[in-house]
């Protein structure tokens, strides 16, 4: 059995080469429509790892898009990011492809963003860090404010080049941005019900880690093991969770161990160091300070309320 190739593009020349398209009219940036792929990487699944940023646009029937061990369908326009570093996994029967995908691509390598303010805003993008099937699921209305955007993109990526040109893309990809932003949180509200059954199957991964003991074995789980055991990135689940309870996934634990907490100290006879062993505490300072920065009580004076 044959192994996924994957295909590691270090620069966006290397990747216009491998899709059959003309050299890129900047080596830092392109635009790529989806219909102007003269070739697929592959004609059955792959994997591919960019040394670039990537925003892409698509519709691309009979392909499923994997992340995991769970694949997902693009049959409607979805709107997904890629960082440098991440993988992206294409599955399909090999002649299956029966149609080309459509939509568009934004390539940009971080070079390209060198002194600008971009350089450091786009890592407060958390959607870059999505996976793939947290895609971002455009309606009719979105889907065409972004097109005129990328339009605008196009039209200066092939003007005449002058001391204003880097500015104006930059401007452009800095409205995409923040419209995409605004976008997600529309899409954390309309999907309320798949989002509420990631929030139950939260509560129960934590029920069972705290009823298991493992506080006090293992600390407090790490927001990359929750996401993992939910089978979504960090990233979407802590954007999720703010939305949902304006807490991010951090945040969502210290107050269920405070929770917690003021649950052994109102109703067993533990002293403050005992408990703070068992909820995963090496020091009780550090429970002591957390706990007064939740409640406005240091434990003890908790503790004394109740009597």
């Amino acid at each position: 059995m044959s192994s996924t190739p994957l295909f590691h593009f270090h620069t966006i020349t290397e990747y216009h080469r491998a899709a059959g398209l003309p050299k890129p009219v900047h080596p830092l940036i392109s635009l790529v429509h989806m219909d102007d792929l003269s070739r697929p990487l592959a004609d059955s699944s792959f994997s591919v790892v960019y040394d670039f940023y990537s925003i892409s646009m698509k519709r691309a029937r009979s392909i499923k898009f994997k992340y995991g061990q769970q694949s997902h369908d693009f049959d409607e326009g979805v709107l997904f990011f890629m960082s440098p570093g991440q993988v992206f996994s294409a599955e399909f029967e090999k002649g299956s492809i029966t149609h080309r995908p459509e939509g568009w691509m934004i390539l940009v390598h971080p070079d390209f963003l060198w002194s600008t303010t971009l350089a450091k805003t786009i890592k407060q993008y958390e959607f870059f860090s999505y996976s793939v099937y947290e895609a971002l699921y455009l309606s009719d209305k979105e889907e065409t404010m972004l097109t005129t955007i990328v339009q605008n993109i196009e039209l200066e990526y092939h003007a005449n080049i002058d001391r204003y040109s880097g500015s104006v893309i930059i401007a452009q990809l800095e409205l995409l941005l923040t419209y995409s932003e605004r976008f997600y949180q529309r899409q954390f509200i309309t999907r309320r019900k798949s989002n509420h059954e990631i929030l139950i199957k939260l509560e129960d991964l934590l029920s069972g880690y705290f009823e298991a003991g493992l506080l006090a074995q293992k600390g407090l789980p790490s927001v990359t093991y929750i996401a993992e055991n939910l089978n979504i990135s960090p990233g979407y689940l802590s954007s999720m969770l703010k939305s949902l309870t304006g807490q991010n996934t951090q945040q969502h634990l210290h107050n269920k161990l405070i929770d917690l907490a003021k649950e052994k100290l109102s109703t067993t006879n533990l002293s403050v160091s005992e408990i703070a062993y068992q909820l995963g505490f090496e020091h009780l300072q550090s429970f002591s300070k957390l706990f007064k920065t939740k409640t406005s009580l240091s434990p003890l004076e908790f503790r004394h309320s109740f009597n």
